[in-house]
C-alpha cells in the first residue's frame, strides 16, 4: 500500500493555510508559522493526526461500518466521487440537502422515487407515455440523481463522515454531531477544530491536497476491510513519515515559496474557471459554487 510522506504533503500544498487576517484562533496549535502573509500548517502534526484518523477509519471499515465522503466544493467533487466508489462507500458531492441525516425518512422517499424513475427508464416504462411527460420525468430523474446518486444504495445512516472543508460542509458536520456520528475532516486555518472529532489540519482548497487525503482515506477503508478477518489493521501501513521531527520543513524550503503556493492554487481555481489573484484563495472558494471572486469580508487584497 502506498504511504503518505512529508514530501507528498508538501508537493500537494497541504501546508498552505489562509491569509493571516482570515484565521480561527483555535487553529493556533496546528500552525507552524507565517510566510508572506499566509499561515503555514505544521505538517508534523498533520502527519500524526492523519495517522490517527486513518487508523480510526480503517478500524471502522474492518467492523463493516459505512463511511460517507462529503465534498461539494467544485475542486472536491470529482475526487470525492472517484475515491468513494473505489472503496465501495457512499458520497455527497453536489449539494448537501438539509436534513439528509437528521431527516433520513424523507430522504429515503426521494431515493425510492429515484429508483422508480430509473426502473421506468430502463424497462421501457417511458414508451407508452406522451413525449412531454417523458421529458418531465427524465428531468425529475436527473435532478434527483445529481443529489442522491452517491447515497441511493446506503443502507441507513453512515457510521463515519469524512468531510472536505468543515466550514463549507458546516450543515453536514452539525447533523453528524447531533446524531453522534464521528466526523473526520480536513480542517484549514479558518475552521473550528472543536466541531470535528478527528481533525486533519491542512489545505482544504488545493485540488492536489484534496485528492491526496481522499485517496488515503479510501485506502484506509480498503485495507481495513481486507484485514477485517486478520485483526491486524495498522495505520503505519498507510502513513510513513520520512522526515525527522527536528528537521521540520527546512529541507523543503522550495515548497514554502509563494510562487509554489500560486501554482498549487491555480490548479484548483482553473477548475472553477476563476483567475488566480493571489498565492492563497479568498473565502469565495468555500462559500460559493462555482467560486465567486467576491470575498465574504473585503479588507484589501482579494
Amino acid at each position: 500500500m502506498p504511504a503518505i510522506s512529508m514530501k507528498e504533503l508538501l508537493e500537494a500544498g497541504v501546508h498552505f493555510g489562509h491569509q493571516t487576517k482570515r484565521w480561527n484562533p483555535k487553529m493556533k496549535e496546528y500552525i507552524f508559522g507565517e510566510r508572506n502573509g499566509i499561515y503555514i500548517v505544521d505538517l508534523q502534526k498533520t502527519l500524526k493526526m492523519f495517522k490517527d484518523a486513518a487508523r480510526f477509519v480503517g478500524e471502522m471499515a474492518a467492523q463493516g461500518k459505512n463511511v460517507l465522503f462529503v465534498g461539494t466544493k467544485r475542486q472536491a467533487q470529482e475526487a470525492v466521487a472517484e475515491e468513494a466508489k473505489r472503496c465501495e462507500m457512499y458520497y455527497v458531492n453536489q449539494r448537501w440537502l438539509g436534513g439528509l441525516l437528521t431527516n433520513m425518512a424523507t430522504v429515503q422517499k426521494s431515493i425510492k422515487r429515484l429508483k422508480e424513475l430509473e426502473q421506468m427508464s430502463s424497462d421501457g416504462g417511458y414508451d407508452s407515455r406522451p413525449k412531454k411527460e417523458v421529458i418531465r420525468l427524465e428531468r425529475e430523474r436527473k435532478h434527483l440523481d445529481s443529489n442522491l446518486a452517491g447515497i441511493k444504495d446506503m443502507p441507513g445512516l453512515p457510521d463515519v463522515v469524512f468531510v472536505i472543508d468543515s466550514n463549507k460542509e458546516a450543515i453536514a458536520v452539525k447533523e453528524s454531531r447531533r446524531l453522534g456520528i464521528p466526523v473526520v475532516a480536513i480542517v484549514d486555518t479558518n475552521c473550528d477544530p472543536d466541531e470535528v472529532d478527528w481533525v486533519i489540519p491542512g489545505n482544504d482548497d488545493a485540488l492536489r491536497a484534496i485528492r491526496l487525503f481522499a485517496s488515503k482515506i479510501a485506502d484506509a477503508v480498503v485495507e481495513g476491510r481486507a484485514l477485517a478477518t486478520e485483526h491486524d489493521f495498522t495505520a503505519e501501513k498507510i502513513v510513513s513519515d520520512e522526515t525527522p521531527a527536528e528537521e521540520g520543513m527546512l529541507e523543503y524550503t522550495e515548497y514554502v515559496d509563494p510562487k509554489y503556493a500560486e501554482k498549487i492554487m491555480a490548479e484548483s481555481m482553473n477548475l472553477a474557471d476563476e483567475p488566480v489573484q493571489s498565492p492563497r484563495k479568498g473565502p469565495a472558494s468555500e462559500t460559493a459554487e462555482p467560486a465567486s471572486e467576491e470575498p465574504a469580508v473585503q479588507e484589501g487584497g482579494h
